[in-house]
């Protein structure tokens, strides 16, 4: 064998392995998480979009990612303390973190998210989670950050009835009127951060939707998916969660 051949397969054999670490990592690949909180019946809602062909939309992760979100922030912080020269001393107390590479870390997010949370499957088109957890001290940051880790990210909000919500036995306990305000507030951030995304969020309402699957066309319509009403229907037969 040549040495020109030798690298040839070389290079082949590399190609290979980047091929499948980035898999995943397809930029044809879309990007939808739920935003809502317990008990609004979004369990339901994952339940329909994952009759969806082609969608791969994962249920909670107790909020981990956005502990890759703290961990994300927390460097780039860190790397812009003082000048990049000056961080590059090795008497500096935070020597090397002015080299921080954050579009690196970003890509290393999104595949790490993909690989061991959405982990979407061959011939997926849509993948995502949802979430109940969205009480964060810098929601905003968050979801900005999680719409530039996954490009072309979309939000789907659902709601429900707070009175409702507050009287469930997952949000029973403690006096009914601070759990009232509580979900109040938590809602009203939500719908906040839903207003500034624009096109890019959907809301969804519980009590509109249960008793009338119709309501969801719009939904369909948001997403760019066809309607169907038979499917929606049967899938709101089946019982979710507890």
């Amino acid at each position: 064998m040549s040495e020109l051949e030798r690298l040839r397969e070389e290079n082949a054999e590399l190609r290979r392995r980047v091929r499948h670490l980035r898999g995943r990592d397809s930029p044809d690949l879309r990007y939808l998480f739920v935003i809502t909180y317990g008990r609004s019946g979004s369990t339901l809602v994952n339940g329909l979009l994952n009759t969806i062909p082609g969608y791969v939309v994962r249920g909670e992760n107790s909020d981990a990612v956005y502990h890759l979100y703290d961990y994300h922030q927390t460097l780039l912080t860190a790397s812009r303390r003082g000048s990049r020269m000056a961080l590059r001393e090795r008497t500096n107390a935070f020597f090397g973190i002015g080299d921080f590479p954050e579009q690196q870390s970003l890509d290393g997010v999104r595949r790490l998210v993909l690989d061991t949370v959405l982990r979407p499957p061959p011939k997926t088109r849509v993948t995502g989670f949802k979430e109940i957890r969205w009480y964060q001290p810098r929601l905003e940051g968050y979801v900005e950050w999680l719409r530039t880790v996954f490009p072309g990210a979309r939000f789907l909000v659902n709601t429900r009835n707070l009175a409702d919500v507050a009287a469930s036995k997952w949000w029973g306990e403690g006096d009914r009127a601070s759990t009232l305000e509580t979900l109040t507030q938590l809602e009203e951030r939500i719908l906040a951060v839903a207003e500034g995304l624009g096109d890019a969020a959907y809301r969804i309402h519980y009590d509109d939707y249960v008793d009338d699957p119709g309501a969801l066309r719009g939904l369909y319509e948001w997403l760019g998916e066809e309607w169907d009403e038979e499917t929606v229907r049967a899938t709101f037969a089946v019982r979710h969660s507890y």
